[in-house]
């Protein structure tokens, strides 16, 4: 079967500007990438309402946030860093290293942050040289066509190759499969689903995909509590929870249990009933598919509560919480839910609540995200050595500080590696470094390790040297 016209003309003009790009020097790519930063930010909170409008997800106020983290924060990571030609020399290992583009590169754009997404993975794409075809989720269409817009047009005014940025409507599944599996794409940047970070590993095309989060976030008897909750509340009410590293799960010790209730009630938080927690699965949670409802991704606490029938809940709620007593597929809001819920659990020591974060972490978001409040580093300590998290956060907010960039140093990124366990290939917040290939001049270097060979048996007098050993001898 041949390759559909749409997806031969899409990564024909994409093998076109790859071969332009590879003409670019550094002031040249700068002047491109700094360009796009300036038009992406100066559009932030046009775009981020287009995204609330389109996929009725989350609150605009906060996209614009995302529209300045993925803008801003990407840019000032990725502004000094050196992606064209010779990028290290070190005489004493003799090693040069030379960066790289990788090609034309597919990126997967979710429905919770399109614009943001579409403007942190065009950044780093152009940063590195290589054109990028953005695939947004079908909710998500119209902000993402328009993101590219702006982007394309900025790169254009300071002569970027024609079409290095392009927007891939998925006009089919058929054409979305053939366009990931076709030779000529370089990497697919999956950001998304299960189902479509799956499909991008299934391509036989290199991926870099993501995993999903279902973050326990400890709260430990040392805590400073008011904090605590502040800043849990700062993180889990942000944009209604869609940031796959939000809180999923609080586990309290009991010594502290009536101190944060008390904090919880105080900012409007309210305690699920037994009676509730049952209607609230039935519209959280398809336990058919074992997956979070769709529906309720980025829903307000009024709208969930509506969903739900849940005519008890106080109109300002600022947060539902359900305690439950164990976690598994029994128990759905032991899952990751993102919008504004969370479960609750007591521990009475610190071996039990340290197993319950890993019943927690092992529940569906195995490599992402862990945190804990604490001002005990041997504690700290203890909790990150057992978690399998990529990211184990410490007295921050779980969804800006896994993003990176304001609570912490972490290089700001939209695409959360979560390593092995979460069947990817790198733990680190993608970023531009990902996206190139690092080629090395490596000069003749003796290693004097070689001459302890005798010592170590590996050199037969019976045999006596061979073309290797008789090649290390003349160098001295």
């Amino acid at each position: 079967m041949g390759v559909s016209p749409l997806v031969d003309e899409t990564l024909g003009k994409a093998c076109a500007a790859a071969a332009v790009f590879t003409q670019f020097d550094q002031e040249q790519i700068d002047r491109i990438v700094r360009a796009v930063f300036t038009a992406g930010l100066s559009h932030r909170v046009r775009l981020a309402k287009m995204a609330c409008e389109e996929t009725g997800l989350g609150k605009w106020q906060d996209k614009v946030w995302k529209n300045v983290l993925a803008t801003l924060c990407v840019y000032d990571d990725i502004k000094q860093l050196k992606t064209v030609g010779i990028i290290s020399e070190d005489p004493v290992s003799g090693i040069t290293e030379i960066a790289q583009p990788l090609g034309p590169i597919l990126a997967i754009i979710p429905v919770t942050n399109p614009t943001s997404t579409t403007l942190f993975k065009i950044l780093i794409a152009l940063k590195t040289r290589n054109p990028i075809i953005i695939s947004g989720h079908h909710r998500a269409t119209r902000c993402c066509r328009e993101t590219v817009r702006i982007c394309y047009e900025a790169a254009l005014r300071e002569d970027a190759p024609e079409d290095c940025i392009q927007f891939f409507d998925r006009g089919s599944r058929e054409e979305t499969r053939e366009l990931m599996s076709d030779q000529r794409l370089a990497l697919i940047l999956a950001t998304g689903g299960e189902s479509v970070v799956k499909a991008a590993y299934s391509s036989s095309t290199p991926a870099i995909g993501v995993g999903a989060g279902n973050v326990p976030t400890f709260i430990e008897r040392t805590a400073d509590i008011p904090f605590a909750i502040d800043q849990i509340l700062l993180s889990k009410t942000f944009d209604n929870g869609t940031v796959c590293a939000s809180e999923q799960a609080l586990v309290i010790d009991s010594e502290i249990s009536g101190q944060v209730r008390d904090e919880l009630v105080k900012r409007k938080v309210h305690f699920l009933s037994p009676g509730e927690i049952k209607l609230l699965e039935t519209v959280a949670y398809d336990r058919e598919r074992q997956v979070m409802n769709a529906e309720i991704i980025g829903q307000s606490v009024a709208g969930i509560a509506k969903m739900a029938g849940l005519t008890t809940i106080p109109l300002d709620a600022s947060l539902l919480i359900a305690e439950l007593e164990g976690v598994g597929d029994h128990l759905p809001i032991s899952s990751e839910i993102l919008a504004p819920i969370l479960a609750y659990y007591e521990a009475d020591s610190l071996d039990n609540a340290v197993n319950l974060c890993i019943d927690i972490n092992y529940h569906g978001g195995i490599g992402h995200t862990a945190s804990i409040f604490s001002n005990d580093d041997e504690k700290i300590k203890q909790f990150a050595l057992l978690m399998n998290a990529g990211r184990v956060l410490v007295n921050t907010p779980s969804s800006q500080g896994a993003v990176g960039g304001i609570f912490n140093t972490l290089p700001t990124s939209f695409t959360l590696g979560c390593g092995t366990g979460g069947k990817n290939i790198t733990t680190d917040n993608v970023t531009a470094r990902h996206l190139l290939n690092i080629q090395r001049i490596c000069r003749r270097r003796v290693n004097e390790r070689i001459g302890h060979i005798e010592e170590t048996m590996l050199f037969d007098e019976e045999i006596g040297a061979g073309p290797i050993e008789k090649a290390y001898y003349r160098n001295y």
